[in-house]
């Protein structure tokens, strides 16, 4: 039943009630529920894209060689191009009020969506750590400022135990505002982001009045110039960047499903994630510009900047600063799709709140400290390695919605046993295959510089190290193609068969 809009729901009384499959949060969201406008997508985007791992992309590519000028180009053209599959799988959420992983059924099986949404699930897990760890430390550097003390305490697992009790506070705290549900993240999103742009640019601003002016950090040539040198580097870390967000690109539905309509997730998204990216990474060269003419040498990380002021209300603005921003992106990006994830593993025990609760003691577990030690394990292997698999899935969703069914699901057969969806089993073995295919292009060259990584010098697959440096476009392209000519090659064979029949 579609509205003048041509958002679907499911008919009155007509819902599935199968609880191997369905729950109240793996529903369709009712018409009358979908009211994020323009302006609560973009702020979701501006509260997601104003955290300290964000900051840091720029410092990371600087490490590297580039100069700022190439930093902040690579991180705008990766947000450009992983634009394009977040509003393209963001589509379903308006008009069907579905979740990724009740998506990704219709092209992988009622069962075989399980396999995208648990590797979606894995990578939120180990994100929501790795920003939990950043915000612990964030609040341990700060308090440590105000009373004083803290760094010197005894060392428990290699670290002083007050950074782990801030570690463990602040993963209470996100919790806890998650298990209230997906409306009090969209009210929290609202004011958290002019917050937070607000704090950055307090940053700016008084970076630049001690400096008298931005520093010589602006003035700093490339290492690598824009030849041979830079190529290598770039494509890479264009990867890497992509990947980044390549995590939101597969379960935007999951937010997108609560849309007023698609222009509201199209114009939303457009205005947010680009361009608070962009401005995000510039922001980060001029703070951090100003922080070497004042200091002698340059601080990328804004929670050692903003510890470098004596003055407590500033130490206090910027510890809410920090709060508020990582608590933003990490609930929304990190804990919402690995909740609906593990929800569709198992709908009869695990709900939304349930599942968050998981995707936090794993996140844990995964001991994100070790994820973020060098520039090399961060980008090229963590992201790089995310964001060929993520792409692959990413092609199979889009081929699946896109080319082959253009836009049209059965919503209840998303929902039901023996219905189109149900393929062998329900698993879509074509899927698989593409999904098996695409990855192995995409990471299966997965290659570290001696001593910097868990790779292979040679790669994994030696003669496929030269796709490594592109696994996330690799993955995604091959992935479309073979899904759509696999899913072709059968419907032909379906019809032959038909027609043999008669």
């Amino acid at each position: 039943m579609a509205d003048a809009a041509g958002r679907v729901e499911l008919a009155y009384g007509a819902a599935p009630t199968d609880s191997r499959f369905v729950n109240d949060d793996l529903l369709p969201v009712p018409v009358a529920q979908r009211r994020w406008t323009t302006y609560n997508f973009a702020a979701l985007w501006v509260g997601m894209a104003h955290n300290i791992p964000s900051w840091l992309l720029a410092s990371g590519l600087v490490a590297l060689g580039m100069d700022w000028k190439q930093a902040v180009f690579t991180i705008a053209l990766a947000n450009l191009i992983v634009l394009a599959p977040m509003l393209l799988t963001g589509h379903a959420g308006p008009k069907y009020g579905i979740p990724f992983p009740v998506l990704a059924r219709a092209s992988f099986g009622l069962r075989g969506a399980n396999l995208p949404a648990l590797i979606r699930a894995g990578v939120a897990c180990a994100w929501f750590g790795i920003q939990t760890w950043i915000g612990g430390q964030g609040i341990f550097v700060l308090l440590g400022k105000i009373f004083g003390g803290w760094a010197e305490a005894a060392e428990v697992g290699g670290q002083p135990w007050t950074l782990w009790v801030c570690f463990i506070l602040f993963w209470v705290l996100e919790l806890a505002i998650i298990y209230r549900g997906m409306e009090t993240l969209r009210r929290f999103e609202n004011w958290a982001a002019p917050f937070v742009i607000l704090g950055a640019l307090v940053l700016l601003v008084w970076i630049a009045v001690k400096a008298g002016g931005l520093g010589p950090l602006l003035d700093q040539p490339s290492k690598l110039g824009w030849g041979a040198d830079f190529w290598p580097v770039f494509f890479p870390s264009l990867m890497g960047m992509i990947a980044f967000w390549s995590t939101l690109s597969l379960n935007i539905p999951d937010f997108t499903r609560f849309g007023a309509g698609q222009r509201a997730q199209i114009w939303g998204q457009s205005l947010g994630l680009p361009t608070t990216m962009t401005l995000f990474a510039l922001l980060s060269v001029f703070v951090t510009s100003g922080s070497q003419a004042v200091y002698g040498a340059a601080v990328w990380d804004p929670v050692q900047l903003a510890a470098k002021t004596d003055n407590v209300f500033g130490l206090l603005f910027a510890l809410v600063t920090v709060l508020i921003a990582t608590i933003s992106v990490n609930i929304a990006a990190n804990v919402v799709s690995p909740a609906y994830d593990l929800a569709n593993l198992a709908p009869k025990v695990i709900n939304f709140r349930r599942g968050a609760l998981i995707t936090g003691v794993v996140g844990v577990l995964l001991m994100p400290w070790k994820l973020t030690e060098t520039p090399e394990l961060y980008i090229f292997t963590w992201l790089g390695l995310v964001g060929g698999l993520l792409g692959t899935v990413a092609g199979i969703l889009i081929a699946d919605y896109w080319v082959v069914r253009r836009t049209v699901l059965d919503l209840a057969g998303l929902y039901t046993p023996g219905s189109r969806y149900w393929y062998t089993s329900g698993w879509n073995l074509r899927a698989v295959a593409a999904f098996v295919v695409g990855g192995v292009l995409a990471v299966g060259g997965s290659h570290s510089a001696e001593g910097k990584g868990p790779f292979p010098e040679d790669g994994l697959i030696p003669f496929l190290k030269p796709l490594a440096d592109y696994g996330w476009a690799v993955g995604l392209a091959s992935s479309l193609v073979l899904y759509v000519a696999l899913m072709r090659a059968e419907r032909a064979r379906a019809a032959s068969s038909s027609l043999s029949g008669v």
